[in-house]
């Protein structure tokens, strides 16, 4: 079994300045994303400027922290809303979701599109294989707040969690118990999926010319069906339990019309094409 290591959530502290590992993370996802996308934007052909992307980003910075924390807060914390609207502020404390997020970053895209005069699906097929190392990095983060817990395992890679920074995880132990039974460590499995095998998947996807949608379709598609396969290991939040069949997350709820979405994108960008300029073959 493994054991969670001693994180401290606070990489620096300058009085009362604290700086967190989870934004911090997020930080070197944006990073990532723009100096990939420069990467893309330089190659002959691209049809994109340096000053684009630079702007793209910034757009997308805005939407995925704004869109993240409302997302969050309303699907997931409405209660905490309720009690004091300034807990909306306070993104250091973790609470980003998502699918808010995702909303955030496609309001992003139709700004910057209509901006530009370009389609959207030129946008967001550029982007698309951009945002995975941002997903493993805010996955990351999630592990050294010590949020995002599976359910209890008897598999060799399980996590015992220390009692006295997680007491919940220890309800059912005696007192005196040190470590907490061994539970899936589902932000790794996460990072791992939604973060390192996307981001290959759909690099070396996109390295030749791809109709129009199919590159967005299939970061939809493989990003829901990630997300859906870990919500069956992975904790849901405790003041929204599952929604059905002891089984379904809101996770799972918000994944499905992604899902669905990549797969209609991916069957439009590969439709057969019918030419128009002959007649019928008979």
């Amino acid at each position: 079994m493994l054991t969670y290591p001693d994180l401290d959530p606070i990489a620096l502290a300058i009085g009362p300045l604290k700086v967190h590992w989870y934004g911090l993370m997020y930080l070197v996802g944006f990073a990532v994303a723009w100096t990939l996308g420069r990467w893309r934007g330089s190659r002959p052909g691209s049809g994109w400027t340096g000053e684009m992307v630079d702007d793209l980003i910034f757009y997308c910075v805005i939407g995925t922290i704004a869109g993240g924390r409302l997302g969050y807060m309303f699907f997931y914390g409405f209660d905490q809303i309720l009690a004091n609207p300034l807990n909306l502020l306070k993104v250091w404390e973790g609470g980003m979701s998502f699918h808010g997020g995702l909303i955030g970053v496609l309001l992003a895209i139709l700004y910057f599109a209509r901006r530009q005069r370009i389609r959207f699906f030129q946008v967001a097929d550029f982007l698309a294989p951009l945002v995975p190392p941002g997903l493993l990095a805010g996955r990351l983060g999630n592990f050294i707040n010590g949020e995002l817990w599976g359910h209890r395992t008897d598999a060799p890679w399980g996590m015992r969690l220390p009692c006295d920074e997680f007491p919940g995880q220890c309800l059912d132990q005696a007192r005196d118990a040190l470590w907490s039974p061994p539970v899936h460590a589902s932000q790794l499995y996460e990072a791992a999926l939604e973060g390192l095998a996307l981001f290959f998947i759909l690099w070396f996807f996109s390295r030749k010319p791809r109709p129009m949608m199919a590159v967005s379709g299939l970061f939809l598609l493989g990003y829901g069906t990630f997300r859906f396969m870990v919500e069956f290991v992975r904790l849901p939040d405790a003041h929204i339990g599952y929604l059905a069949f002891d089984w379904l997350t809101m996770g799972q709820l918000l994944t499905l019309p992604m899902i669905l979405a990549g797969a209609l994108l991916l069957a439009l960008a590969y439709r057969p094409q019918t030419s128009t300029g002959r007649p019928p073959a008979h």
